[in-house]
């Protein structure tokens, strides 16, 4: 298996849990476009890859379908393995899949491709899909505009560093939306030999959380809880504070996030 992204490995791996409880997870409608767009359905294989935690697996779970979840990061795959016991869970990444040859009908990944290299995975997701199969990636996208939000994003875009889609010379990489990234448009999707032009749609969401949940969303995310505790803490009582300052949250126990969901799919085109 080739390395994970250093700073997913120990952003990921140190606070897997705080991932599992302060991610928003999918709209119904969105997850319904992804599993017929992808035709996931009882006897079809179906890879949930980069699965974290499982947040997109539990919902795909329901679809009947023989379905893998891929994630590299063990401390993400013990809290998906914990709560989905009968879902098959295997280490591997994207650009080495433990599958064989158009082994697999459809592949999802859900908050994850910009960790990827992307020629590369798409190289290796054409070898592992079946001829028809399809790929599909969905995102949630925070809806810029509010106030109270926009300035605790900003807080981590301050301290955003060394992460893949920053980084200049990273093979194959477009920006697939960083933390203050407004979302994907069909121009930022890969594109690459023997695959078919992306189809798209557009979902909202809210997520309703209390403010040591918004706390813990901000440190589910990589560079931030992979900063030293000092510096960590730091970052987390900026945000702390402007939750407990701010006159539209100091008040409000519980807040609302927006969240713009973009789903994709593309399929694996037989060789001409």
């Amino acid at each position: 298996m080739n390395a994970v992204h250093e700073l997913a490995a120990r952003g990921f791996g140190a606070q897997a849990a705080a991932y599992d409880r302060a991610r928003p997870s999918y709209p119904p409608d969105a997850v319904g476009w992804l599993a017929h767009a992808l035709r996931i359905e009882p006897g079809r294989r179906v890879i949930d890859l980069a699965a974290g935690t499982g947040k997109l697996t539990r919902l795909l779970a329901a679809t009947g379908a023989d379905l893998i979840a891929v994630e590299p990061v063990t401390a993400m795959r013990d809290v998906l393995r914990a709560s989905l016991p009968g879902v098959a869970a295997v280490a591997g990444v994207a650009e080495s899949l433990p599958f064989a040859s158009a082994s697999i009908d459809a592949v999802t990944v859900a908050q994850a491709f910009h960790w990827f290299d992307q020629s590369r995975a798409m190289a290796e997701l054409a070898r592992a899909l079946r001829a028809g199969g399809r790929l599909g990636v969905i995102w949630n996208s925070r809806e810029p505009g509010v106030d109270w939000t926009d300035r605790i994003w900003s807080v981590m875009d301050r301290v955003e560093r060394g992460a893949p889609w920053h980084a200049e010379g990273v093979a194959g990489a477009r920006s697939f939306g960083g933390v203050g990234s407004p979302g994907w448009t069909e121009p930022d999707l890969p594109r690459a030999a023997g695959w078919s032009r992306w189809t798209t749609a557009t979902f909202f969401h809210v997520q309703r959380a209390t403010h040591q949940g918004v706390v813990d969303r901000m440190l589910s995310v990589s560079h931030v809880a992979a900063l030293p505790p000092a510096e960590q803490e730091e970052v987390l009582t900026e945000i702390r504070t402007i939750l407990r300052e701010h006159p539209d949250t100091k008040e409000q126990p519980v807040v609302s996030i927006g969240y713009r969901v973009i789903a994709a799919c593309a399929e694996r085109v037989a060789p001409a």
